[in-house]
């Protein structure tokens, strides 16, 4: 049953623009914003959140461990509770950022466009308010494109690559998820989205996590709360449907420079992604000179939470120096 047809079953008496309100939101349901920033991030451990602000905007991140520095970039609509499992085994070894992107996760969300180079700049003032010069970026899907995007930009600051299922050139033809093609392709007024958000939100949920997720076995009630709480907090519709529209120029400006990328570069794939297939993959690690691929078995779209022990693993043998 696909999620359209499931959201029209929970919603029988919806009229079809509710139902694409609702399939637009699906994609933004992983992780939502708040105005106030709480003292902690709630997972496994209780981690203390860290606020920067970069050219005028709040950046909440994660700042774990000695050594090497890490920086961890989620993907469009995610935050940083997408590298939960992360935490322990990489801080153990690493200095570990996990950051909440500019217009994402507890961060700020400005009303500007979020261009492909303005979210590079936020990064590089990031980099810079925290006294690091080098590190390895590894990015899962969107964030993946912004990893690529910073390596073509300033390559010196980049120690090693890992991209985590994207980001790849031709995304929309790419795409093998309806719920994602009607999301990307959709131009709804945000006002309406939001309204769908409102009404609506809560009985889409579990089907978009469902549509990322491969074994859904692991989204628990709690999972799925997490959610829909995030989702309730107020801020994060307009950046995500700006992110959405400057796709374009993710392809002008980066994707067609993907062969001159020069840092050694890890893919990581899940074999049962439902956004991007893992040929998709294979392809990637052919644009990449002297790039690696890894196929992450029983994962969908973010493989670093279904199967963080095996990640884990091939991101410490990839990452040490």
């Amino acid at each position: 049953m696909s999620a359209l047809t499931a959201l029209a079953r929970v919603l029988p008496s919806a009229p079809p623009s509710i139902s694409l309100i609702l399939v637009t939101w699906g994609l933004m349901a992983g992780c939502s914003s708040s105005r106030d920033i709480p003292p902690w991030f709630d997972q496994i451990q209780r981690l203390p959140i860290h606020i920067v602000t970069i050219q005028g905007h709040r950046l909440a991140y994660l700042d774990e461990g000695q050594g090497p520095p890490i920086v961890l970039l989620h993907g469009f609509g995610g935050s940083m509770w997408q590298w939960e499992y992360q935490q322990a085994d990489l801080s153990a070894r690493h200095r570990l950022i996990t950051l909440d992107l500019l217009g994402s996760g507890l961060s700020d969300k400005p009303a500007i466009d979020y261009r492909p180079d303005r979210l590079v700049d936020s990064l590089r003032g990031f980099l810079d308010a925290l006294g690091i010069e080098r590190a390895s970026l590894v990015g899962n899907s969107m964030g993946a494109g912004l990893a690529i995007a910073f390596a073509l930009a300033y390559p010196e600051r980049v120690d090693r690559l890992v991209l985590i299922s994207g980001l790849p050139p031709g995304i929309e033809a790419k795409l093998a998820s309806p719920l994602m093609k009607r999301a990307v392709e959709t131009r709804m007024p945000v006002w309406l989205i939001e309204l769908g958000n409102r009404l609506f939100g809560s009985n889409a949920t579990e089907k978009v996590l469902e549509e990322i997720v491969f074994d859904h076995s692991l989204l628990t009630p709690a999972v799925i709360e997490r959610s829909n709480r995030n989702r309730r907090q107020p801020g994060l519709m307009r950046p995500l449907m700006s992110l959405r529209d400057h796709l374009p120029e993710w392809e002008s400006e980066f994707a067609t420079r993907l062969h001159t990328i020069t840092r050694p570069t890890l893919i990581m794939w899940g074999e049962n992604d439902r956004l991007f297939p893992a040929r998709v993959g294979e392809e990637l690690r052919g644009l990449i000179p002297h790039s690696v691929l890894h196929l992450i078995p029983n994962a969908g779209h973010i493989p670093q939470w279904e199967q963080p022990r095996l990640v884990n693993q091939l991101l410490l043998r990839f990452l040490e120096p």
